[in-house]
């Protein structure tokens, strides 16, 4: 008796060993990529939502393209608040409700690291962590979480080095988020400092996320004879730290976050006067700094600001990371080829070597499967009131 199999059946069968590979990722059709991202579109730490919507902004911009290898960009953001318990509600509904292909540019230290576990036992790219913690320096456990952001503990070694350099008798003084975020700043600047830390560093000043100002830690700092000033704290809390030295009439030297270092709405929200004289570290060109007006890359940028995204701040920093971040996925999705999976990108990322547009010269993006920190060199900068003066070259920790 011979096995009759219907023709459809049989067709069925061809197909299923005919379709490539990618068509069984999820996330991932003929014509589309499904990537989700966790935003603090409300909360404490909101000035930091725009992302999303820069992010928006070039994929619809790659989409009208014709996007990457046929297939559109669907953008799925949601609203964590920049809160851990949300995060993990939120990325979880994109997994496993929404099934995208990947979480891409999540935003914060505490919100990131609560799903870097479920994501990475499902094998599902975290990629580009907007966080410079060492938390997401980790590829031999977290091999699917990839950070974009240069490391915090490694710009605060970059700060003292800058610090034994110009004052080496200073007397150090630091505020901190505390968390992770914040205290890679302090465990940065005192390995920086080395054997002389302990002298150096004469006041440490901590705040919660939660807490409505930070004058009082300000005032402590100030009390303890403090005269270079390490800022490792969020736009928000930042720009009421230079509001509240300006008040005391108190003149250390500070050095800032680059996470909060931007002309707008740190700088802007504090008053432009009172932040002259701030030192930052930075891999990126400043679009308030007049020396890139006829720079290609900030043309390109701004013409795809104006465009795309006309209600966006042209002076806020966060609009240039997310546009270079984008870029850079972009890349790597490129160069993954037309048969993408989860496993063919992160290959591609985890060897990356590239210098993105808008990068400052020197500086690039470089990975490897055992390191990934971004970037290996920083430029140091100071604001002088009205826009950035590069100190230097690039230098690493």
């Amino acid at each position: 008796m011979r096995l009759r199999i219907p023709a459809l059946a049989l067709g069925l069968s061809v197909l299923a060993w005919s379709v490539p590979a990618a068509a069984q990722t999820p996330g991932v059709t003929a014509t589309e990529i499904k990537i989700g991202s966790t935003q603090p579109l409300s909360g404490p730490a909101s000035a930091y939502g725009v992302v999303a919507a820069s992010t928006e902004a070039y994929f619809t911009r790659l989409n009208e393209a014709g996007g990457i290898h046929g297939r559109k960009i669907t953008w799925l953001p949601m609203d964590d608040a920049f809160t851990p318990a949300k995060t993990v509600e939120q990325t979880r509904k994109l997994v496993e409700q929404e099934g995208v292909f990947m979480i891409f540019a999540p935003q914060g230290t505490a919100a990131s690291s609560s799903v870097t576990k479920y994501l990475n036992a499902k094998k599902v790219p975290q990629f580009f962590v907007n966080s410079g913690s060492h938390l997401f320096q980790n590829p031999k456990d977290l091999p699917w979480t990839v950070p974009y952001l240069p490391t915090y503990y490694g710009e605060s070694r970059i700060y003292a080095k800058h610090i034994l350099a110009n004052q080496p008798n200073a007397k150090v003084g630091v505020l901190y988020q505390n968390d992770d975020f914040g205290r890679d700043y302090l465990r940065g600047i005192k390995a920086g400092l080395g054997d002389k830390a302990a002298k150096m560093v004469i006041s440490e000043q901590g705040y919660e996320v939660t807490d409505p100002t930070v004058d009082s830690q300000i005032v402590a700092l100030k009390s303890a004879g403090v005269d270079v000033l390490l800022l490792g704290s969020l736009s928000k809390q930042s720009s009421q730290a230079i509001r509240k030295i300006a008040d005391l009439n108190w003149k250390p030297t500070i050095y800032m976050s680059y996470i909060s270092a931007n002309v707008s709405p740190t700088f802007t929200n504090a008053g432009l006067d009172k932040a002259t004289g701030i030192i930052t570290a930075t891999a990126i060109k400043d679009p308030t700094d007049t020396r890139w007006a006829n720079d290609k890359d900030f043309q390109d940028w701004l013409a795809w600001m104006k465009k795309y995204y006309p209600k966006g701040d042209l002076a806020n920093m966060s609009n240039v990371f997310a546009y270079i971040a984008a870029n850079t996925l972009e890349h790597a999705l490129r160069e993954t080829g037309k048969d993408l999976t989860r496993e063919g990108l992160l290959k591609t990322l985890s060897t990356l070597d590239y210098a993105a547009p808008m990068l400052t010269p020197g500086v690039k993006l470089t990975f490897s499967p055992n390191d990934y920190n971004p970037y290996k060199k920083l430029q140091m900068q100071r604001f002088d009131g009205t826009k950035w003066t590069l100190l230097g070259e690039p230098i690493g920790d």
